[in-house]
């Protein structure tokens, strides 16, 4: 339900952010508009989906525990389950600070550094895609288990393109001797 949908909402957001302005070139200055809207949307999302466990766990165990759902962070966990809620809590917090940083991105001690920390929503995707994997529903059935690969590939992908790939060209660049540059 919320997970998968956020899922996927993540994945949009992902995509505009990374290439935003390309889109914002070729589409207008409403995709920036869309693109934190639907951020807000995401977030709620994100933020709904622990709280359902919160109140599932309450009513199947009786037991009401909000620091187990946000914060119960195990280094040596007890058992694969535990480990993929481990994913799941992590990436709450990731996706916590980048939003942070997006809605305080003008503040003076944050305006050239926002980008930094709003990066983690791809570390992020990857961990919710592992918390997916492991202890969602969706995840593993069709039709959604071939958005789900589809949608690692690109992140992945999109990662080395914006990200690896600038370094690691002028990388090489710097290492030809002027005659090869040519």
């Amino acid at each position: 339900g919320a997970g998968l949908l956020a899922f996927s909402l993540l994945f949009s957001q992902i995509m505009l952010g990374a290439y935003m302005h390309k889109l914002i070139d070729k589409f207008g200055a409403w995709v920036f508009k869309f693109h934190t809207t639907e951020g807000a949307f995401t977030y709620s999302l994100i933020f709904l989906h622990p709280l359902l466990f919160l109140f599932l766990n309450f009513k199947s165990l009786g037991k009401f525990d909000p620091f187990y759902v946000f914060t119960d962070v195990c280094v040596l966990c007890r058992n694969t389950t535990e480990l993929f809620y481990n994913f799941g809590r992590i990436s709450f917090w990731l996706v916590t600070v980048a939003l942070l940083a997006a809605l305080l991105r003008t503040q003076p001690w944050l305006r050239n550094h926002w980008r930094k920390f709003h990066i983690f929503n791809y570390f992020a995707f990857l961990l919710i895609a592992v918390h997916a994997r492991g202890v969602g529903t969706d995840a593993r059935f069709v039709p959604f288990v071939w958005f789900y690969w589809t949608s690692i590939t690109i992140v992945v992908f999109t990662i080395f393109y914006k990200f690896l790939y600038p370094r690691v060209s002028k990388l090489f660049l710097s290492n030809q001797k002027p005659e090869e540059a040519k």
